[in-house]
C-alpha cells in the first residue's frame, strides 16, 4: 500500500499546500516590517485563547480566534507608543499570552490540560478534513487581501511616512494586517503547533530573502521553499519515525544553512 493511499498523508499533503500558499508571504512582510517576533507572540496568545475555550466549554478555535484579533488590535496599539522599541510590544504580549494561558492551566482539569498540550505542539498528521477545508479558506482569503492591497501593502512595508503622506490609512491597513496575521496563526495551529508555527512562516522567507532579486521574486520563492521544506520534512518525520514540526524545521533550518554557505562562496 503506497503512503499516498493513507488518508492521514493525504490530509498532511493538502494542509502543507494550503499553508505555503500563504504562509511564507506573510513572513516576508513581517521581516521587513521588523515584526518576525509577531508571529511567536500571537502564537503564544492563542494558547491563552485555546485554554480559555477549553475552560469554558467553548470552541477552542472560536475563542482563540477572537483572543488573537483583540490582541492584534493592542499590538499594533503598543507598536505606536514604542514606535522607537518594536519589541517591547511584542515582549508584553507574548508574556500576557503565556501567563493568562499557565493560570487558566492551573483550573484546567488533566484531559483539557492534554488538549491544550496538541495545540502547544501540533500535529499536521491528525488534522482533520474540516481543517484542511479552514486552511485553504484562510489561504485564498490572504491572497485576496494581498492582492487588493499590494501597493499600499508595500507602500507600508518600506516606507510608513511615505503612505502616509500618499493618503494610505496606514494604522487601519496596518491593523488589517494584523488581524489577518493572527486569524491565519490561529488556523495554522493545530498543524504547526503555537511553539513552531512562526518556523513555517519565517524562515521560508529569510531563505527567500536572501535569493530573491527582487521582491515579487522574493514573494514567490518564499512559497515555493516553504512547500519543498515541508514536503520533505513531512517525509523525513515519516521514515524517521520524528514530529512531522520538529523535523519541518530541521528541514528549513538546513536550507537556510546551506544557501548562506553558498552566497558567501
Amino acid at each position: 500500500m503506497s503512503l499516498f493511499d493513507y488518508a492521514f498523508f493525504q490530509r498532511a499533503l493538502l494542509a502543507i499546500v494550503a499553508m505555503s500558499l500563504f504562509s511564507p508571504a506573510i513572513g516576508v512582510f513581517l521581516i521587513l516590517r521588523r515584526q518576525s517576533l509577531m508571529s511567536d507572540t500571537l502564537s503564544h496568545i492563542s494558547l491563552a485563547g485555546v485554554a480559555l475555550g477549553l475552560l469554558l466549554g467553548l470552541s477552542p478555535t472560536w475563542m482563540t480566534l477572537v483572543v488573537v484579533i483583540l490582541a492584534a488590535v493592542f499590538l499594533e496599539y503598543l507598536r505606536r507608543v514604542y514606535a522607537s522599541y518594536l519589541e517591547v510590544g511584542t515582549v508584553i504580549l507574548m508574556a500576557a499570552g503565556l501567563a493568562i494561558a499557565m493560570v487558566v492551566m492551573s483550573q484546567s482539569s488533566g484531559s483539557q490540560t492534554m488538549s491544550l498540550e496538541q495545540y502547544l505542539y501540533g500535529s499536521i498528521v491528525t488534522i482533520s478534513w474540516e481543517q484542511v477545508l479552514g486552511l485553504f479558506a484562510i489561504a485564498a482569503l490572504v491572497l485576496l487581501f494581498l492582492v487588493l492591497v499590494y501597493r499600499p501593502l508595500y507602500l507600508l512595508t518600506f516606507d510608513e511616512d511615505t503612505a502616509q503622506v500618499d493618503g494610505i490609512p496606514t494604522r487601519a491597513l496596518s491593523i488589517a494586517f494584523n488581524i489577518m496575521s493572527g486569524v491565519a496563526i490561529a488556523l495554522m495551529i493545530p498543524a504547526a503547533g503555537a511553539l513552531l508555527v512562526s518556523t513555517i512562516m519565517i524562515l521560508p522567507a529569510s531563505i527567500a530573502l536572501r535569493l530573491g532579486r527582487h521582491f515579487q521574486s522574493v514573494l514567490w520563492l518564499s512559497c515555493l521553499i516553504g512547500l519543498v521544506g515541508m514536503v520533505a520534512g513531512l517525509f523525513l518525520s515519516y521514515y524517521w519515525e520524528s514530529p512531522a514540526s520538529a523535523s519541518i524545521t530541521l528541514i528549513f533550518i538546513a536550507i537556510f544553512m546551506g544557501v548562506t554557505l553558498l552566497k558567501r562562496k
